[in-house]
């Protein structure tokens, strides 16, 4: 890392971004090879995702309103019927396939960046051969974070929407005059609740999967140690959370309607713009990705937990024919009070 850890727990949301592009910058060449061979696929993907959808879910939505015209039982009926049904399976057959290549190409490029941090902290010479030897066997840890992870939203889903419902019926029997401005408007507070609770889920998932890469913890045990991790910084996560998803929003916007809809332009200006947002999309990610593994050791030295690099150094070399964890009796973080 650029700075002694004991520093980094005074990093604010500049310092953190400053930090970060100091090491991109600083290793560009290694980030480079990273960004070309795992996240450029995990964008394609993406954004493959989202047009090909779009063109799907248009055609059925056609089709269906084609469907409401016909006389049912006529063969024409029959035959918009069975065409929908195909589209609507390839649609799902779609949607899954992206899902589990998107997945993928994420957990290989998270544990790319956070394996290539974690040696350069150390001051190891690392390879963009060695880091792909590695990251297969460090995604393993990475897929039981994400399974936890799934797990603890689509519970969290359904609580909140028994819950707010519980509440809403509630309230509507005890207060007198409940009228339906006021179900709405208390409607509106508890789902400002939700999206609060979605996001403190999203920042700790996000710092789990750089405690999956670093330490023994993975799964449920990798979220129980973010959580305690992040206290303390939760306001600096959360504004850069926001800053990154807000930035996130613009390029897809801009592309959106300058690039897929941007019918009024020329082919050239189009094809400039979508360069432009693909770029900016691809170094967003990588900034992310370091972002959230930078935050993980600001979090940290806020903590007072440093990082044995000798340790360190020997656990990264254990990397050769299965993924060795930090163990509590060799090179776990240890706790030292400054």
């Amino acid at each position: 890392m650029e700075r002694e850890q004991e520093e980094m727990q005074f990093l604010g949301v500049f310092g953190i971004y400053k930090e970060a592009c100091k090491i991109i910058f600083s290793w560009r060449k290694i980030f480079s090879q990273i960004t070309l061979a795992l996240i450029l696929p995990l964008l394609l993907i993406s954004l493959a995702h989202i047009e090909v959808s779009n063109v799907l879910s248009g055609k059925i939505i056609n089709n269906k309103a084609e469907l409401l015209g016909t006389e049912a039982g006529t063969k024409r009926y029959n035959k918009l019927f069975d065409h929908i049904s195909s589209e609507v399976a390839y649609f799902w057959l779609f949607e899954v396939v992206c899902l589990i290549l998107g997945l993928i190409f994420f957990l290989l490029s998270t544990a790319a960046v956070v394996y290539t941090i974690a040696s350069i902290y150390t001051g190891r010479e690392v390879s963009f051969k060695k880091v792909m030897s590695v990251v297969p066997k460090v995604w393993k840890r990475l897929m039981v974070t994400f399974m936890s992870i799934s797990v603890a939203f689509f519970a969290y889903g359904v609580v909140a929407i028994l819950v707010s419902s519980l509440v809403l019926i509630i309230a509507s029997f005890v207060f007198i005059g409940f009228t339906s401005l006021k179900v709405y408007s208390f409607g509106i507070v508890l789902l400002v609740l939700f999206f609060m609770g979605i996001v403190y889920m999203t920042i700790v998932w996000q710092l789990s999967y750089a405690v999956s890469v670093l330490e023994e913890a993975c799964g449920f045990k990798a979220m129980t140690k973010s959580r305690a991790l992040i206290k303390g910084k939760m306001w600096t996560a959360r504004i850069i959370f926001f800053e990154l998803n807000s930035f996130s929003a613009v390029i897809c916007m801009a592309f959106q309607n300058l690039v897929l809809h941007g019918v009024s332009m020329n082919t050239a200006t189009r094809v400039l713009f979508g360069v432009i947002c693909f770029s900016l999309f691809l170094g967003l990610i990588l900034f992310g990705l370091v972002i959230q593994t930078v935050i993980c050791f600001v979090c940290k030295s806020n903590h007072h937990e440093n990082i044995e690099k000798s340790a360190l150094s020997d656990h990264l070399d254990v990397y050769h024919e299965e993924y060795v964890p930090l163990n509590s009796e060799g090179v776990q973080f240890e706790q030292s009070y400054v």
